[in-house]
């Protein structure tokens, strides 16, 4: 199912722990490593499609997480021509995706990369937030900076405390500036960043 453009429709997943690290899955006979991510089928929503490729890839069935935020938008990439299938060139572009991010309120051993006859994974760690984009196929990691970027404001957080996730932030507001600016505002006396 490709839209007008070529691109098929896709979910992804960045799935937290309580410690806010993310599922980091090694695609099976690879040294690739992503998130579980999966195609949209004919009549599903993008939320149906996100809890039918989590079980299919990590075992995990909805009881196991919670949705904490999606993208608002479709996040697009292209696949080069030579990863496309011959009798597909000329049709299809790529994948365009909306990108889940959920808390898991299971435990580790939920988890299971044979829950289907077609494991994606054969192998999972836990890795902190800001993965290693390196190691994310070329041609996809505009995409996660994108859902990484969007999403990291709605990771869970101790009350009072700022969101330590978020890069890059204002330029040339420095950190002392900005806490000091964050102290102020508590009282209605500084500006918000």
């Amino acid at each position: 199912m490709l839209d007008r453009e070529g691109f098929r429709p896709n979910v992804g997943i960045i799935l937290l722990n309580h410690r806010n690290q993310v599922f980091w899955g090694k695609r099976i006979r690879t040294h690739s490593w992503q998130f579980p991510q999966g195609g949209i089928k004919h009549g599903e929503s993008p939320e149906q499609a996100m809890f039918r490729e989590l079980h299919e890839e990590v075992g995990l069935l909805p009881d196991h997480v919670r949705i904490v935020a999606r993208t608002r938008d479709w996040l697009r990439y292209e696949v080069p021509m030579h990863f496309i299938r011959k009798d597909a060139r000329g049709h299809y572009k790529g994948q365009k995706q909306i990108w889940f991010l959920l808390q898991l309120t299971g435990r580790d051993c939920d988890m299971n990369l044979r829950a289907t006859s077609h494991p994606e994974f054969d192998a999972w760690r836990w890795h902190e937030y800001w993965v290693p984009l390196e190691t994310v196929i070329e041609f996809k990691r505009d995409v996660y900076q994108l859902a990484l970027s969007e999403l990291a404001r709605f990771l869970p957080r101790p009350q009072g405390q700022p969101n330590r996730f978020l890069r890059g932030g204002l330029r040339g507001v420095t950190r002392r500036d900005a806490e000091t600016s964050l102290e102020g505002s508590a009282d209605g006396s500084g500006s918000h960043l």
